[in-house]
């Protein structure tokens, strides 16, 4: 690393030039190479909303004026890679998801978006579950956590569906009124998702046009398969006593679930041809289980999720939110420079120590001490960052958490100028 006096190397390039620059610098620190600097993104969300003056609402919902912010912040802060919001309320407002608040939506128009946790499928559910995950979900499930959709209550088991001509019969029932409610509502989430889907490819483009690369952590969704159980079916409660009063129908269910976010993520790289996969973890951080009961319940289905998909061409992109640090053991045994790993609050250094030579490691600056420190704060823990962490490559700057709402965009300048004079490799 050097320290010479800092004056921005990306000056008088042209944005083509810096698209490649940035685009290879992450794909270099991806793999475990080093790269001629150290890439900085900027996951801003609400951070632009306060930048500019505007509600959070308004952010979620008017496009053209979050690419217009989005697009003023990349050019100030110049950072490798930068994303806004990355949730749409169009789906969820459309079927009525009880899942989920908006600004202006169940909230203050300057509300910050809330996942809403509950215990969405019961204890006697799990056999239904185990036997067919997709008939259970759709007639079962879906009508509990939408509103719109309570009218797929009425349909007949779906496997009746392979009776062929004699099926027909059964889709008189499409015509009942709470059926056509759903179905029309289905429609709507599928119009408001393309329309979120097309507004964050434009917003990519454009950004590529001014020469910022895509942010890494595009790609399919997925969990770890616990999380699954537990984020949108069980809830934390019924989880955790799952662990004691049902357990072999948990592992059974994490089968299930294994198997088809594997086929899903795989079929989702083919047909877009982006090969990663973003999996945020919940529930696996020290302190919400035994690590027995991780061996058991949590690692083994989630290292199968993950080198399934690296033997697929996939990279898992995973987000360890909490802290990690009596797990780092379990992560060294996954496949070497084919995933990376996104810590929030994890102890960085001792991350480095034991995953340097596993995986790119993702993260590094707190959110705290951008919206609380100092610049001499910021600026002297980004040094030790770049020097310690960014040591040999295969590390990408960026907060620990994936949204900067409250971080104050002089610090921030200071982080990203400072990443950038003494990021760079000799």
């Amino acid at each position: 690393m050097n320290s010479r006096p800092y004056t921005d190397p990306d000056i008088g390039k042209t944005p083509e030039q810096l698209f490649a620059e940035r685009t290879k610098r992450f794909q270099d620190a991806l793999r475990l190479k080093q790269p001629d600097r150290i890439p900085i993104q900027l996951d801003m969300s609400y951070m632009l909303a306060e930048m500019y003056g505007v509600s959070h609402q308004e952010q979620h919902e008017n496009a053209e004026k979050e690419q217009e912010m989005l697009e003023k912040a990349a050019l100030y802060f110049q950072p490798d890679s930068i994303l806004g919001l990355f949730n749409n309320p169009g789906p969820s407002l459309a079927v009525g998801d009880r899942m989920t608040k908006f600004p202006g939506h169940g909230m203050d128009s300057n509300g910050s978006f809330q996942f809403v946790e509950g215990e969405y499928m019961k204890g006697e559910d799990y056999d239904a579950f185990i036997e067919d995950p997709a008939d259970w979900s759709i007639r079962k499930y879906w009508p509990r956590v939408f509103t719109e959709l309570e009218g797929l209550a009425l349909l007949p088991p779906l496997g009746i569906a392979a009776f062929g001509t004699y099926s027909l019969p059964n889709l008189g029932i499409l015509k009942a009124p709470p059926v056509v409610r759903a179905l029309q509502a289905l429609a709507r989430a599928v119009e408001a998702q393309a329309v979120a889907d097309a507004r964050a490819m434009a917003s990519a483009q454009r950004l590529a046009v001014l020469g910022f690369a895509l942010p890494t952590f595009v790609g399919s969704v997925t969990e770890a398969p616990f999380d699954l159980m537990s984020d949108t079916l069980r809830g934390m409660r019924g989880i955790m006593l799952d662990l004691y009063r049902r357990p072999e129908k948990l592992l059974a269910a994490q089968e299930k679930v294994l198997r088809f976010e594997l086929e899903y993520a795989i079929s989702w790289s083919r047909a877009t041809g982006i090969n990663v996969s973003f999996i945020p973890l919940h529930r696996g951080s020290d302190g919400f289980m035994s690590l027995p009961q991780f061996e058991k319940f949590y690692w083994p289905q989630l290292k199968a999720l993950m080198v399934g998909m690296v033997d697929a061409g996939i990279m898992p992109f995973v987000f360890y939110e909490g802290i990690w640090d009596q797990r780092l053991k379990y992560l060294a045994e996954l496949p070497k420079g084919k995933t990376a790993g996104w810590f929030q609050s994890s102890d960085i250094f001792k991350v480095k120590e034991k995953l340097g030579n596993t995986m790119c490691i993702v993260g590094g600056m707190r959110n705290s001490l951008l919206q609380a420190g100092t610049s001499e704060e910021v600026r002297d823990f980004t040094i030790k960052l770049c020097r310690v962490v960014g040591k040999g490559g295969g590390f990408i700057m960026t907060t620990g958490v994936g949204e900067m709402e409250g971080c104050k965009p002089d610090l921030v300048k200071v982080w990203v100028d400072t990443t950038k004079q003494y990021g760079v490799y000799a």
